[in-house]
Protein backbone atom coordinates (compact mmCIF):
# COMPACT_ATOMS: atom_id res chain seq x y z
CA UNK A 1 0.00 0.00 0.00
CA UNK A 2 1.30 3.75 -0.58
CA UNK A 3 1.51 6.17 1.62
CA UNK A 4 -1.12 8.93 2.00
CA UNK A 5 1.68 11.51 -0.29
CA UNK A 6 2.01 8.77 -3.26
CA UNK A 7 -1.67 7.79 -2.85
CA UNK A 8 -2.27 11.75 -4.16
CA UNK A 9 0.17 11.79 -6.53
CA UNK A 10 -1.49 8.41 -8.07
CA UNK A 11 -4.69 9.93 -8.01
CA UNK A 12 -3.53 13.65 -9.66
CA UNK A 13 -1.75 11.27 -12.40
CA UNK A 14 -5.06 9.63 -13.14
CA UNK A 15 -6.93 12.97 -13.57
CA UNK A 16 -6.49 13.50 -17.28
CA UNK A 17 -7.97 9.51 -17.99
CA UNK A 18 -10.54 10.65 -15.50
CA UNK A 19 -11.59 13.58 -17.06
CA UNK A 20 -11.52 12.23 -20.88
CA UNK A 21 -13.65 9.63 -19.59
CA UNK A 22 -16.35 12.10 -17.79
CA UNK A 23 -16.37 13.99 -20.83
CA UNK A 24 -17.52 11.21 -23.06
CA UNK A 25 -19.73 10.35 -21.13
CA UNK A 26 -21.56 14.26 -19.93
CA UNK A 27 -20.42 15.94 -23.14
CA UNK A 28 -19.97 18.80 -21.04
CA UNK A 29 -16.63 20.22 -19.90
CA UNK A 30 -17.87 21.68 -16.48
CA UNK A 31 -19.76 18.83 -15.43
CA UNK A 32 -17.35 16.51 -16.48
CA UNK A 33 -14.48 18.55 -14.16
CA UNK A 34 -17.66 17.96 -11.42
CA UNK A 35 -17.54 14.75 -11.61
CA UNK A 36 -14.18 13.68 -11.72
CA UNK A 37 -13.52 16.30 -8.35
CA UNK A 38 -16.32 14.91 -6.41
CA UNK A 39 -14.55 11.29 -7.56
CA UNK A 40 -11.42 12.25 -6.15
CA UNK A 41 -12.77 13.53 -3.37
CA UNK A 42 -14.51 10.46 -2.68
CA UNK A 43 -11.30 8.65 -3.11
CA UNK A 44 -9.62 10.65 -0.80
CA UNK A 45 -12.12 10.21 1.89
CA UNK A 46 -12.19 6.16 1.12
CA UNK A 47 -8.30 6.01 0.86
CA UNK A 48 -8.42 3.53 3.59
CA UNK A 49 -10.73 1.29 2.09
CA UNK A 50 -8.93 1.06 -1.06
CA UNK A 51 -6.47 -2.23 -0.19
CA UNK A 52 -4.89 -2.75 -3.51
CA UNK A 53 -6.91 -5.72 -4.50
CA UNK A 54 -8.39 -3.78 -7.90
CA UNK A 55 -5.94 -1.66 -9.98
CA UNK A 56 -6.50 2.07 -8.94
CA UNK A 57 -7.82 3.31 -11.95
CA UNK A 58 -10.61 0.75 -11.84
CA UNK A 59 -11.21 1.40 -8.81
CA UNK A 60 -11.29 5.03 -9.90
CA UNK A 61 -13.27 4.74 -12.79
CA UNK A 62 -16.10 2.66 -10.30
CA UNK A 63 -16.43 5.71 -7.94
CA UNK A 64 -16.08 8.36 -11.16
CA UNK A 65 -19.44 5.87 -13.06
CA UNK A 66 -21.67 6.61 -9.71
CA UNK A 67 -20.69 10.38 -10.07
CA UNK A 68 -21.65 10.09 -13.63
CA UNK A 69 -24.68 8.82 -12.95
CA UNK A 70 -25.80 11.50 -10.17
CA UNK A 71 -24.47 14.40 -13.03
CA UNK A 72 -26.99 12.82 -15.05
CA UNK A 73 -29.95 12.59 -12.79
CA UNK A 74 -29.19 16.23 -12.65
CA UNK A 75 -29.12 17.22 -15.84
CA UNK A 76 -31.79 15.04 -16.72
CA UNK A 77 -34.20 16.73 -14.26
CA UNK A 78 -33.19 20.23 -16.60
CA UNK A 79 -34.98 20.93 -19.72
CA UNK A 80 -34.24 18.86 -22.79
CA UNK A 81 -33.23 20.39 -25.67
CA UNK A 82 -35.75 21.31 -28.70
CA UNK A 83 -33.46 19.92 -31.07
CA UNK A 84 -34.95 16.62 -31.19
CA UNK A 85 -37.50 17.92 -33.38
CA UNK A 86 -34.72 18.56 -35.89
CA UNK A 87 -34.35 14.25 -35.71
CA UNK A 88 -37.85 14.17 -36.04
CA UNK A 89 -37.53 15.50 -39.53
CA UNK A 90 -35.06 12.73 -40.74
CA UNK A 91 -37.85 9.91 -40.00
CA UNK A 92 -41.33 9.82 -41.63
CA UNK A 93 -44.54 9.30 -39.23
CA UNK A 94 -43.33 4.85 -39.13
CA UNK A 95 -40.41 6.05 -38.27
CA UNK A 96 -38.00 5.45 -40.79
CA UNK A 97 -35.63 7.29 -42.62
CA UNK A 98 -37.08 9.79 -45.07
CA UNK A 99 -33.85 9.54 -47.33
CA UNK A 100 -31.62 6.44 -46.79
CA UNK A 101 -28.06 6.56 -45.56
CA UNK A 102 -25.18 5.40 -48.20
CA UNK A 103 -23.38 1.99 -47.35
CA UNK A 104 -20.14 2.06 -45.82
CA UNK A 105 -17.10 1.60 -47.91
CA UNK A 106 -14.99 0.03 -44.97
CA UNK A 107 -15.87 0.67 -41.64
CA UNK A 108 -13.31 -1.29 -40.13
CA UNK A 109 -10.69 0.14 -41.62
CA UNK A 110 -12.24 3.66 -40.56
CA UNK A 111 -12.22 2.61 -36.44
CA UNK A 112 -8.70 2.55 -36.77
CA UNK A 113 -8.08 5.88 -37.36
CA UNK A 114 -7.66 8.20 -34.45
CA UNK A 115 -9.29 10.66 -36.43
CA UNK A 116 -13.12 8.76 -36.47
CA UNK A 117 -13.44 9.07 -33.04
CA UNK A 118 -12.52 12.35 -32.77
CA UNK A 119 -15.82 12.50 -35.84
CA UNK A 120 -17.91 10.33 -33.48
CA UNK A 121 -17.70 12.35 -30.47
CA UNK A 122 -18.45 15.47 -32.41
CA UNK A 123 -21.31 13.71 -33.84
CA UNK A 124 -22.49 12.74 -30.13
CA UNK A 125 -22.45 16.15 -28.87
CA UNK A 126 -24.96 17.06 -31.90
CA UNK A 127 -27.70 14.48 -31.01
CA UNK A 128 -30.39 16.16 -28.49
CA UNK A 129 -29.17 15.66 -24.61
CA UNK A 130 -31.36 12.86 -23.01
CA UNK A 131 -31.14 11.18 -26.67
CA UNK A 132 -27.42 11.08 -26.06
CA UNK A 133 -27.45 10.26 -22.58
CA UNK A 134 -29.62 6.97 -23.14
CA UNK A 135 -27.44 6.26 -26.07
CA UNK A 136 -24.44 6.72 -24.13
CA UNK A 137 -25.35 4.57 -21.24
CA UNK A 138 -26.36 1.69 -23.12
CA UNK A 139 -23.11 1.50 -25.28
CA UNK A 140 -20.34 2.78 -23.57
CA UNK A 141 -21.72 2.07 -20.12
CA UNK A 142 -23.39 -0.97 -20.25
CA UNK A 143 -26.55 0.17 -18.67
CA UNK A 144 -29.83 -2.17 -19.37
CA UNK A 145 -33.15 -1.15 -20.62
CA UNK A 146 -34.81 -0.96 -17.03
CA UNK A 147 -31.91 1.03 -15.69
CA UNK A 148 -32.00 3.81 -18.25
CA UNK A 149 -35.26 3.64 -17.86
CA UNK A 150 -35.31 4.68 -14.23
CA UNK A 151 -32.49 6.99 -14.48
CA UNK A 152 -34.13 9.20 -17.82
CA UNK A 153 -37.51 8.83 -16.53
CA UNK A 154 -39.28 7.14 -19.65
CA UNK A 155 -40.71 4.05 -20.83
CA UNK A 156 -39.22 1.50 -22.66
CA UNK A 157 -40.62 2.04 -25.46
CA UNK A 158 -39.42 5.87 -25.23
CA UNK A 159 -35.86 4.60 -24.73
CA UNK A 160 -35.98 2.36 -27.51
CA UNK A 161 -37.14 4.87 -29.94
CA UNK A 162 -34.02 7.15 -28.14
CA UNK A 163 -31.46 4.59 -29.23
CA UNK A 164 -32.87 3.80 -32.29
CA UNK A 165 -32.70 7.63 -33.43
CA UNK A 166 -29.35 7.75 -31.99
CA UNK A 167 -28.19 5.04 -33.69
CA UNK A 168 -29.45 6.41 -37.24
CA UNK A 169 -28.46 9.80 -36.74
CA UNK A 170 -25.37 8.89 -35.73
CA UNK A 171 -25.00 6.78 -38.97
CA UNK A 172 -25.98 10.08 -40.80
CA UNK A 173 -24.25 12.36 -38.92
CA UNK A 174 -20.82 9.67 -39.62
CA UNK A 175 -21.97 9.63 -43.67
CA UNK A 176 -22.19 12.82 -44.04
CA UNK A 177 -18.74 14.12 -41.96
CA UNK A 178 -16.69 11.08 -42.09
CA UNK A 179 -17.62 8.33 -44.88
CA UNK A 180 -18.90 10.80 -47.71
CA UNK A 181 -15.38 13.10 -47.71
Amino acid sequence: MATSDEFRKQLETSRPYLLRYASLQLRDAAAAEDAVHEALVAALAGEASFAGRANLRTWLTGILKHKIIDAIRRMSRETTSASEEEFDALFDQRGHWIEMPQAWPDPDASLDQKQFFKVLEECLDKLPAKTSRAFMMREHMGFETGEICKELDITPTHCWVLLYRARMSLRECLQRTWFGK
